[in-house]
């Protein structure tokens, strides 16, 4: 499933990680961290992990995605590999279409994270460049995906994916990956699904006995199939 978390950034927190990828930022070749089936793939710049300033921005995208309910609802982590950072231009444009390795050393935390769930929190607005979209195919085709700098997208690790070519200005994201509790992506879906429609029910009737009721079988099932 994909899913679109809306303000996972502030604005004030947009403007430090945009004033930490400025003219100064030390972007590095982006096949530096590409496996042996995405290095064919892959044209971009990457922020060097050992920075100062990627160290500045993991803090802050991660405080913004675990105070967020709907990240938690949608990927109910258990693990999240260190986010990176990343920029595509007209002189570093794309990368093709490729699958993300099943599991992932995190250099932050030298834990190994299985790749459930993708995330690319976006750092430009649409309008600042042309190309650049996140397409993904998913169950029913292909999905090309732009957001609102500040806003994010979950989607499952196991698709294959592409940024289109960057043909004018700069894509600047943040891009990292999920271990989820509930590693089907067809139970997180149904998780998800039952949790946002109690959320409905509840601000439209109140605590009630069935809003209780499913909110018991919500858990339960989370029980059942999540492993911690």
């Amino acid at each position: 499933m994909l899913i679109h978390l809306k303000n996972v950034l502030t604005p004030e927190e947009l403007r430090q990680a945009r004033a930490l990828l400025g003219d100064d930022a030390p972007w590095v070749d982006g096949r530096t961290s590409a496996g042996g089936q995405a290095v064919a793939q892959k044209a971009n710049r990457q922020l060097a992990q050992e920075s100062a300033q990627a160290a500045n921005l993991q803090a802050l995208v991660l405080a913004a995605v675990r105070r967020d309910p709907v990240f938690f609802s949608a990927a109910l982590p258990r693990r999240i590999f260190n986010p990176l950072f990343n920029r595509y231009d007209p002189e570093a444009p794309r990368y093709g279409p490729h699958v993300d390795g099943a599991v992932l050393h995190s250099r932050a935390t030298q834990e190994w994270v299985r790749t459930d769930i993708s995330c690319t929190l976006f750092l430009a607005d649409p309008a600042e460049y042309d190309g650049g979209e996140l397409s993904v195919q998913d169950t029913f085709g292909s999905r090309r995906v732009k957001l609102p700098a500040g806003d994010a997208v979950l989607y499952p690790g196991t698709s294959v994916h592409e940024v289109t070519p960057v043909t004018r200005g700069a894509r600047l994201a943040s891009f990292f990956w999920i271990e989820s509790m509930v590693r089907s992506d067809e139970r997180r879906r149904l998780l998800f699904d039952l949790d946002m429609n109690l959320l409905k029910l509840r601000e439209r009737h109140g605590e009630t006995a069935e809003a209780t009721a499913l909110t018991g079988i919500y858990h339960n099932l989370l029980r059942q199939w999540a492993s911690t």
